[in-house]
């Protein structure tokens, strides 16, 4: 007891503000219920598995933790699932109560010796007992931050909240014992912070919850803000605040003064009640993802390293699928497995591990690869009988908080587009390897895009830029089932003159070759408005493609989302006859060909004072798109952006960019007085592989922004196109330099692909629905659905969204 009475200077009282990363290892997946249990610092307040909790020690010095273990306790087989009756935690009849029930110890251990002393004793110094009851009270950083995206915005103050008139009525809440001032009721109470009454909340459809007694009495008052009893805590902004007005859920910033006017000391309170956001975050965790997807129920179920499946967090399929595929590919796996270990990565993370992504991802990648924690359950029941047949598979809950730090969709709970996953994984992943882009696994995907602009005169532009996906469109004329596709169309419409359905098992889909869709990326398109240095006119230009690189993992993402009557986002319903090699030499575009003239540059004056530089918006495409209702400067960002593709492209982006913070920002133009380039921003551009001028330009335009500079320059193609040199005698070194300059940092392979992993989509829309994973392992398809891995039966290479390839 000595020695820990010497090591209290290493032991924190935890405040409500503070992380506790108490149900998860920072640098692995162990857990509490993990063979040695967790080991939480009572000073930084980091889990740490047995294995490595020395090493923290090493690191920091800090010796003294709350060792947690968890051991399952044994259930019949057969025993009945009970439903919740209660809308409470942690009370029988409350929620929880269907997962498996643990058995906990608590010990305090002091290191390097790991003498172990018994929690809770009295015999212990009263810091140490204060500090592990914080500890062990306190929500877990996992399970907070699950909490706080599913809200998923950021809750708004109450307009009501500061000018809130409070009765002097002389109620006096008290802290426990509440009821239904109307009715007998007493869980899911409700407080108006008008005059204090306390009343049920609303009936659910099945009958269950309140009488609606607290929604009454605002339609009889109007008093407008309510505060859920039992959600009052030390940490008042996870109260559950009501605004019935706003109809919504808000913050109250005078809260504490609110509560204090009925004689409430929100700082002795306990929580009891779930608040809105929880009740959500339960009901969709809980969901059966496998009622929406076939299921082989004879399907052989897999273990071992590389075949260890990721929990669902709650809509985090998208996330899942994803990563499963990347940690196939070999890039990844020597960048955060086979060259990378944990210790490592922990000697070389920052004080907090859990905020770096690179610690991350090499904890994932150990966490996947390993085979640790994909192994067939142990646990027996009563009668010997293994209870549960499927691995439980890994959270990748801090995976997940880094990766989405500060993007607002990926950090909420909703479903998002597995595409736009991928392209957000390589941007941050590049960035945390930015210094050491040797060692960036995203350059094995990264390949070079050319696109060849032909205008009236016969002269042309090459445009360049670098990308790590094929984005390919379905042209459904090509399909190759033609004629039963009419007849089935035939069949359909007769049967609804009769006023009949066709069945699900007689509908026919239109079947696409995955050529015909690479043939028509390539295929020559009409460039509208296209202003021609050579003819000192807008005009129309044909624009082709090609890549000048082919890289180690070519991604192909299918168009699968269009627009439909009404512009409303349809998915179509079609098959890709995908084989499992490709070979797309035919596509390698060779740059400026002997015989071709390079469009010339616009006049010195222009370059700053001429918006001809820049790409002009279609008016037929603005005018459509706003014609839709939405604002004509959007609409004009959409055109430019897609570089005037067409209505449905503009459609397309700008229905994902609506939440832009600069999307009511003026267009940059050359005719605006440009503020003077930072030089180290134009070096960083030029690193890029672009050439100097064009950097200027782009960082005039952008005001200076690198990001923004970046896109820029990929939408303006004919101001990249007239940065190069036109002087005859060296216009086409001045464009195979360029290339050169931007190829360097790529790999560059055969052009000969095999088919090695597929992310498939169900639902309508990719923002709802599921995602599920297909990769090829030791010769045959496997399947990643969230936890479960199996062999697959039927790999679905018709329906994907993304297909992955390895150059061979």
């Amino acid at each position: 007891m000595e020695l820990l009475r010497s090591h209290l200077a290493k032991v924190r009282i935890p405040e409500p503000t503070n992380r506790i990363h108490k149900e998860e290892c920072c640098i692995s997946f162990d857990t509490p219920r993990s063979e040695g249990g967790l080991y939480v610092d009572m000073c930084s307040f980091l889990g740490f598995g047995k294995d490595f909790v020395k090493w923290n020690f090493e690191r920091t010095g800090n010796p003294v933790y709350l060792h947690i273990q968890q051991e399952r306790k044994l259930v019949p087989e057969d025993r009945p699932l009970k439903k919740p009756t209660l809308l409470a935690i942690g009370v029988e009849g409350g929620f929880d109560n269907q997962e498996p029930e643990y058995e906990t110890t608590y010990n305090i251990v002091i290191l390097p010796d790991y003498i172990s002393l018994p929690f809770p004793s009295v015999e212990l110094p009263e810091k140490v007992r204060l500090a592990a009851d914080g500890i062990i009270l306190a929500e877990g950083t996992a399970k907070k931050e699950q909490l706080a995206a599913w809200t998923a915005e950021k809750k708004k103050i109450s307009e009501y909240a500061l000018t809130l008139q409070q009765l002097d009525n002389g109620v006096v809440v008290p802290s426990s014992g509440w009821k239904c001032s109307k009715c007998d009721k007493t869980e899911n109470l409700w407080m108006n912070l008008t005059d204090g009454t306390i009343l049920c909340g609303r009936k659910n459809w099945d009958g269950t919850g309140g009488n609606n007694h607290a929604i009454e009495h605002y339609e009889q008052t109007k008093y407008p803000l309510a505060v859920k009893l039992g959600t009052i805590t030390a940490d008042l902004e996870s109260a559950d605040v009501f605004s019935y007005p706003e109809d919504d859920s808000v913050e109250d910033p005078m809260l504490a003064q609110h509560l204090s006017h009925f004689g409430i000391d929100f700082s002795s309170l306990q929580k009891t009640e779930m608040t809105t956001a929880e009740r959500e975050l339960d009901q969709n965790v809980n969901y059966d993802w496998n009622r929406i997807q076939e299921n082989d129920k004879d399907a052989e179920l897999l273990f071992g390293p590389g075949y260890t499946g990721l929990v669902n967090l709650g809509n985090s399929c998208y996330m899942a699928s994803i990563m499963q595929v990347m940690f196939s590919a070999h890039s990844f796996i020597s960048r955060y497995y086979e060259n990378r270990s944990l210790r490592e990565a922990f000697d070389t993370s920052p004080a907090d591990p859990t905020v770096d992504l690179n610690t991350q991802l090499t904890k994932l990648g150990h966490g996947l690869l390993s085979g640790k924690y994909s192994v067939p359950p142990q646990v027996k029941d009563e009668d010997g009988k293994t209870q549960n047949d499927k691995q439980e598979g890994i959270p990748p809950h801090m995976f997940k908080t880094v990766i989405a730090a500060k993007h607002p969709e990926f950090s909420s709970m909703r479903q998002q587009d597995a595409l736009e996953f991928l392209l957000h994984l390589f941007d941050q992943v590049e960035r945390a390897n930015v210094g050491t882009p040797d060692l960036d696994p995203c350059r094995s995907f990264k390949f070079i895009i050319e696109e060849r602009l032909q205008c009236p005169s016969g002269k042309v532009a090459y445009n360049r830029r670098s990308d790590y996906i094929l984005s390919l469109n379905i042209p459904l004329h090509e399909a190759t089932n033609k004629e039963q596709l009419e007849a089935f169309q035939k069949k359909k419409a007769d049967l609804g003159l009769e006023g009949k359905e066709i069945s699900n098992d007689e509908i026919v889909r239109p079947r696409v070759p995955l050529e015909a869709c690479l043939s028509s990326f390539s295929a020559p398109e009409e460039v509208q408005d296209f202003y021609s240095t050579a003819l000192n006119a807008k005009t129309t230009a044909i624009k082709t493609a090609g890549l000048t690189t082919f890289p180690d993992y070519l991604v192909l993402h299918m168009r699968k989302f269009v627009m439909e009557a009404g512009w409303v986002p349809k998915k179509l319903d079609v098959y890709i006859d995908v084989p499992d090699t490709i070979d797309i030499t035919h596509m390698r575009s060779k740059g400026l060909q002997p015989g071709e003239e390079l469009l010339p540059e616009a006049a010195p004056n222009e370059e700053e004072n001429d918006t001809s530089m820049e790409l002009v918006a279609s008016e037929d495409i603005v005018g459509q798109l706003a014609s839709m209702g939405f604002n004509y400067l959007h609409c004009q960002k959409a055109a430019i952006k897609t570089s005037n593709a067409g209505v449905e492209e503009a459609m397309t982006w700008l229905l994902s960019h609506m939440e832009d913070p600069d999307i009511d920002d003026p267009i940059s133009s050359g005719s605006a007085k440009a503020p003077p380039v930072d030089e180290g921003s134009m070096q960083t551009l030029v690193s890029f592989g672009f050439p100097e001028d064009l950097a200027r330009k782009a960082l005039k335009a952008s005001g200076g922004n690198i990001e923004k500079a970046t896109d820029w320059i990929f939408s303006n193609p004919e101001a990249s196109s007239s940065s190069m040199d036109t002087d005859s005698g060296n216009a086409a070194a001045s464009s195979s330099t360029a290339q050169i300059d931007e190829a360097a940092a790529v790999p560059d392979g055969s052009g000969r692909y095999k088919l090695m992993g597929m992310v498939s989509h169900i639902g309508t829309s990719t923002h709802c629905g599921h995602y599920v994973a297909h990769v090829v392992k030791d010769g045959r398809w496997v399947i990643f659905n969230d936890s479960k891995v199996a062999a697959s039966v039927d790999p679905p290479k018709d329906m994907a969204y993304l297909y992955f390839f390895q150059c061979y």
